[in-house]
């Protein structure tokens, strides 16, 4: 018989063996899925290392991309202050029935550059452009959820439509959020004035209230809060810039979007819920869809703010019934 502690360190150097052997084992199982996006990917010109898909606009912004797939492209805009992870939901149901799935990073937000200024409608069409054309898509769909909708809206207005097909804009900020003597219902300035400041000070907090509240509707009787959502929610809001969050809220609440609306020809699919809590139905949705020249309204009766994430089966289908329609 061995000795106990002759015996102990075999056990111990076959454990060892063992470890070694499963983490040779998902190593090689992780290089060989991985060597062909490995491959694909550019890499840093001094380090050797993967770097992310960037675009960099005329006044130096990197904009973060995702680009997968072939077919019709559909160019997704997020909403504030998340990021292109919003659209999980879209991106993954759209690439498995063949569509190019595309969707960036707004300036300032997830990871794209964090800079001071720029965070302004005409900054986020132009942004959007920028990438259009380097991507060089044609017959594209574009979708845009809250301020993404009103992004979308300005881009086709502001830079034309040679290489849109459509367009969809989901629970939109347009026409125009605040209340003005030309829009009665809007909401009063100080509404927003008070989320820049929650922004510049606690906004971590803020993140989190948002979502778990009136974001999702979780605020409503019966409703289940997803904690899941909510995290990922307040993971994509802090991963992007106090300033451009701040900045965003006048973007967003104080652009008018009127004229861009009365200019667009393509077919456009407004879709709103009608319990939006934080872009009230009655002042948005119905309006835009009077003013464009092919603006078909879709109504749903019950939906939040955040549908596309809590109600993706519906909003899915109904957006690839209207991408399909010759």
């Amino acid at each position: 018989m061995k000795p106990a502690d002759e015996e102990a360190g075999a056990h111990d150097a076959s454990r060892r063996n063992l470890l070694a052997g499963g983490a040779a084992a998902w190593a090689g199982l992780y290089l060989a899925t991985s060597s062909g996006e490995a491959n694909a990917a550019s890499t840093h010109p001094a380090r050797g290392v993967p770097v992310m898909n960037t675009i960099t606009t005329k006044d130096g912004v990197q904009i973060f991309y995702k680009d997968w797939g072939k077919g019709q492209p559909i160019v997704f805009s997020h909403g504030w202050p998340l990021s292109a992870d919003d659209w999980d939901a879209q991106l993954m149901f759209f690439l498995n029935r063949g569509y190019r799935v595309i969707a960036h990073d707004r300036r300032g937000h997830g990871r794209s550059t964090q800079v001071a200024d720029g965070h302004d409608m005409d900054h986020y069409a132009d942004d959007l452009a920028a990438l259009t054309s380097h991507l060089d898509l044609k017959n594209a769909i574009h979708v845009g959820h809250s301020t993404g909708g009103g992004e979308v809206v300005h881009y086709i207005a502001r830079h034309g439509e040679s290489r849109v097909a459509k367009a969809a804009i989901i629970s939109a900020v347009p026409p125009i959020m605040v209340k003005t003597p030309d829009n009665p219902g809007g909401l009063p300035k100080e509404v927003f004035d008070g989320l820049q400041a929650q922004v510049a000070t606690n906004r971590a907090q803020f993140y989190r209230d948002l979502p778990a509240g009136p974001f999702y509707g979780f605020n409503r009787p019966g409703a289940k809060p997803q904690e899941g959502i909510i995290q990922n929610w307040w993971r994509q809001g802090m991963m992007g810039g106090a300033k451009a969050h701040h900045d965003g809220i006048v973007a967003f609440s104080q652009t008018d979007f009127t004229e861009d609306l009365k200019k667009i020809t393509v077919p456009v699919l407004v879709m709103h819920g009608d319990d939006d809590q934080i872009v009230p139905y009655a002042d948005s949705g119905p309006l835009s869809a009077k003013l464009l020249k092919k603006g078909t309204l879709k109504t749903y009766k019950g939906f939040p703010h955040g549908m596309p994430t809590t109600q993706a089966e519906t909003i899915n289908a109904d957006l690839l019934a209207f991408i399909r329609e010759a």
